[in-house]
C-alpha cells in the first residue's frame, strides 16, 4: 500500500517578510522627509542662540537688580530672532540643499563616466559603441 504525504511549505520565510515590510516603511518615511526643514531649523537655532548670547552679554551689564526685566528682555530677543530669521533661514537651507544635490549629481556623473571609460578601454565592443555615439552626436 502506497501513501502520499503532501505538505504545503511556505514559499517565503516569515522573517524575510517582516524585514521587507520594515524596509518598505523606512523607504516610505524617507520619501516624505524634507532635509531642508531640518537644516533650516538648525540654522535658525544657531542664529537665535547667537543673538541670545549677545543679548545676554548686553543685559548682564545692567541687570544687577533687575533680574526679571533681564529675563523678559532676553526672551523677547529670542522670540524676535525666531520670527525674523525663519523665512531667511528656510530660503538659505533650500539653496544649500539644491547646491549640494547638484554637486552630488555632478560627482556621480563623473564617476559613472570614469567607470564607463575604464570598461571601454578593456572591451572593444563598448569602445565601438562609444565611437558610434560620438559620431552620431557630431552630425
Amino acid at each position: 500500500m502506497t501513501s502520499f504525504v503532501q505538505r504545503s511549505f511556505p514559499t517565503q520565510h516569515p522573517g524575510v517578510v517582516r524585514i521587507e515590510t520594515a524596509v518598505g516603511k523606512v523607504h516610505a518615511m524617507r520619501r516624505g522627509f524634507d532635509s531642508t526643514k531640518g537644516l533650516s531649523f538648525m540654522l535658525l537655532a544657531a542664529m537665535a542662540a547667537a543673538l541670545v548670547v549677545v543679548a545676554d552679554q548686553l543685559i548682564d551689564t545692567w541687570a544687577d537688580g533687575h533680574l526679571l526685566a533681564a529675563w523678559v528682555a532676553l526672551s523677547l530677543v529670542a522670540f524676535a530672532a525666531l520670527a525674523l530669521f525663519s523665512a531667511l533661514v528656510r530660503k538659505l537651507a533650500a539653496k544649500v540643499m539644491g547646491a549640494l544635490n547638484a554637486w552630488s549629481q555632478r560627482v556621480a556623473r563623473a564617476r559613472a563616466d570614469a567607470r564607463l571609460w575604464q570598461i571601454a578601454k578593456s572591451d572593444p565592443r563598448v569602445m565601438a559603441d562609444l565611437d558610434a555615439a560620438i559620431a552620431r552626436s557630431e552630425r
